[in-house]
């Protein structure tokens, strides 16, 4: 069956968002219909001020609807410590635990040449600029404990090392409530490595 083309329209805008397929659209666009004119309204509004409004922070890189952003903004962070994350979600992630109070830098994506994202793809030139201009002491590289993103951690380490700055990794191993017969080998060996003194 085919749909009149205002919903066919509707679905495929849809299909391009990450996770929703054919059926979750369908299911997605005949929801959107029976939602009242104002709610619909409010969404579509929603959807082009958070296009409209949001800039990248000249500092950090992050989205922010001003810049420099919030973090970047408060003169009560530590300026001698930038923690390197691959997108905007991870400093949310990064801020809710309330244990950092250095800065960040977001370099939008990681390293990987099977999909054709080089490091001139990223914000790496950004950071390297940053380090010249700021009082920075340590870069704590926080990318994702994938292969893309341990290229990345190693591509900027070998980047920063001759500028003096001390680069660190976040530790990775087993999750809180985790079993150990459930962890792989990979992630086993990290918590082997990571261990500390009790």
């Amino acid at each position: 069956m085919h749909y009149p083309e205002p919903i066919a329209k509707l679905i495929d805008s849809f299909m391009k968002l990450p996770g929703i397929g054919p059926k979750t659209a369908v299911r997605l666009a005949f929801f959107v219909i029976d939602m009242k004119d104002d709610d619909v309204m409010d969404f579509g509004r929603a959807l082009v001020n958070v296009k409209r409004q949001l800039v990248y922070c000249s500092e950090c890189q992050n989205i922010s609807d001003h810049d420099p952003c919030y973090i970047c903004g408060d003169t009560s962070r530590d300026r001698t410590t930038i923690c390197v994350v691959q997108e905007p979600r991870d400093v949310i992630a990064m801020e809710k635990m309330r244990d950092y109070r250095g800065l960040y830098h977001v370099l939008h994506g990681a390293i990987s040449p099977v999909d054709g994202v080089g490091p001139e793809d990223i914000k790496v030139a950004e950071l390297i600029k940053r380090l010249q201009n700021e009082e920075v002491q340590e870069v704590i590289l926080a990318t994702n404990p994938t292969i893309e993103g341990e290229a990345t951690a190693m591509y900027i380490s070998r980047l920063i090392k001759p500028a003096g700055v001390k680069t660190s990794r976040i530790a990775h191993g087993l999750p809180v409530g985790g079993d150990l017969e459930y962890a792989d080998e990979v992630t086993l060996s990290r918590a082997l490595e990571g261990r500390r003194e009790l």
